[in-house]
């Protein structure tokens, strides 16, 4: 009997094993095939029967199915099993979960009296804690909301991509009018510093959406702003109980709106609204199914997204909710250092607050060096190092400006640990083998050869573009603050130049240390 006709069943259930730990349908490894070599590529159907044992590949096919996931042709043949392809699970994502004793101390009743008393002394507004609360509920949901999904298909039927005029006619046909004013940006306070503020559109009930003439020559911003009014209409009456869009400011609101210290119900209502209109309107513009057709043909690359007329905050916050790998970030940084928006699908430590900037960041995370001027664009590859834990991730960052001419950041990235295991690879060891290198380098450098080739491996598999152009430059050594900086030199020093604060777990060890 031939070897690979005695073994087809077993082939079969490795294939779909395989498969569905890298989150691929039958048809998107078609397409994936289909990339490679459109004359031997496999249909779904053929696909399905080799996966149910009812075909055998031939060696060719084998070839080519095994290219995709970086494999050798002969692991399919192995029947030692599938357990080398290690645990997708989700490690602990999102905030951690701490025990909370004693109980009394939050019962709802103190918790209600609590937390005003807190977001006033600490001047916190409500709607930055409402901002966070959601943000940790995105993270704990997996950012999954499938009644925002479904309502927003409902409206747009999928269609992909939606020109300008097809929003313009999907306003109508949800009984919004606009109205067009004209406003120039303007220098508004925000804190201790000021910012440049614009107002780009708003939405007054019953059914008229004010719109700044100027997003008509910024069709990107034009479409997002009317798919958001849009969801308004659809999922709260048009009650105008929602924030302005505006630009400039952190929190990703106007500092002219933003609410004083302390917290009211409306700040809860906005904040969540305000989520759930951006999240409409990410879907109804990039629907799940043919968005991620669309970035597998590109190979999830940021700047595709120019094509059909897209943002690229949008492309990014989309990327992490349509890609089959679960284990992404998001960050869209204003200078000096606030988070006006984040999503953390795999738990990655924060670099800062997303209320307040930290006082010792560490400059090495590659949203603070564009920050600082370094480039427009780039990939890293980042070993954080949390306490005694070293986690491997890669992002990509964009340097843009928003519509009054503020630069920020956005970055997306994943963390590779989980992929480097269900890929054969020890995350674990390769992980040290890179802040091996990096620690004796200064605190970057060119990962070794056997990992540079298994993150090769790793980004053909997960089919991300720039996780190819990270492995062209050094790795980072990144930490959450500088005062904990693994580095031989530079953050450490820069810290202790800077200032001659103490931390207090540092003075103790030297108590406990000293001679008694």
């Amino acid at each position: 009997m031939p070897p690979l006709l005695r073994k087809g069943h077993f082939l079969g259930a490795k294939l779909r094993e395989l498969r569905k730990r890298n989150g691929l349908t039958l048809e998107e490894l078609s397409s994936r095939c289909i990339q490679r070599d459109a004359q031997r590529a496999p249909s779904v159907s053929y696909l399905s029967m080799i996966e149910s044992g009812k075909r055998v590949p031939s060696s060719e096919l084998l070839e080519l199915l095994a290219a995709v996931f970086q494999r050798d042709p002969n692991w399919f043949l192995d029947e030692s099993g599938g357990a080398e392809l290690g645990s997708m699970s989700a490690p602990a994502g999102g905030a951690a979960k701490v025990p909370l004793e004693p109980a009394f101390l939050f019962s709802k009743e103190v918790l209600q009296a609590a937390i005003p008393e807190l977001l006033q002394q600490t001047g916190t507004s409500g709607r930055q804690f409402a901002h966070l609360l959601i943000r940790t509920h995105q993270e704990f949901s997996r950012n999954d909301f499938p009644d925002l999904e479904r309502a927003a298909e409902e409206i747009g039927e999928r269609k992909f991509p939606l020109g300008v005029e097809e929003l313009l006619r999907l306003t109508r046909r949800a009984g919004l009018e606009i109205r067009w004013f004209e406003r120039k940006p303007v220098l508004a306070r925000d804190k201790d510093r000021e910012v440049r503020s614009m107002v780009r559109s708003f939405f007054e009930p019953p059914r008229y959406v004010y719109a700044n003439r100027a997003l008509q020559s910024d069709p990107a911003r034009l479409k997002f702003d009317l798919a958001a009014h849009i969801a308004h209409k659809v999922l709260h009456g048009g009650d105008g109980l929602k924030s302005a869009h505006a630009t400039g400011g952190e929190m990703g609101g106007s500092p002219e709106g933003a609410s004083a210290a302390g917290m009211n119900a409306e700040d809860v209502l906005h904040a969540w609204r305000d989520f759930e209109c951006s999240f409409f309107a990410g879907a109804l513009l990039a629907p799940r199914a043919p968005f991620r057709r669309f970035l597998a043909r590109e190979r999830y690359r940021v700047e595709a997204g120019a094509k059909l007329e897209l943002t690229p905050a949008v492309v990014m916050r989309r990327m992490t909710k349509v890609s089959p790998y679960p284990y992404w970030h998001f960050f869209d940084a204003y200078p000096p250092g606030y988070l006006r928006a984040v999503y953390r699908g795999n738990g990655i430590p924060l670099p800062w607050g997303n209320l307040a900037q930290v006082s010792d960041p560490c400059p090495n995370w590659a949203v603070f060096r564009m920050l600082g001027g370094d480039r427009d664009t780039g990939s890293q590859i980042s070993v954080l190092r949390d306490g005694s834990r070293s986690l491997l991730y890669c992002c990509h960052s964009r340097r843009v400006r928003d519509m009054a001419g503020n630069p920020h950041v956005l970055s997306v990235g994943v963390d590779l640990a989980p992929a480097l295991d269900a890929n054969g690879a020890s995350s674990a060891e390769l992980t040290e083998a890179i802040l091996t290198e990096c620690l004796r380098d200064g605190g970057e450098a060119r990962p070794p050869k056997a990992a540079r080739a298994a993150l090769q491996a790793v980004a053909n598999v997960l089919n991300i573009a720039w996780i190819d152009a990270a492995l062209e430059r050094p790795a980072h050594i990144i930490c959450p603050r500088s005062s904990s900086c693994p580095r031989p030199e530079r953050c450490a020093e820069a810290k202790q130049r800077l200032s001659r604060a103490r931390e207090i777990d540092e003075v103790r060890a030297e108590i406990l240390g000293a001679p008694r």
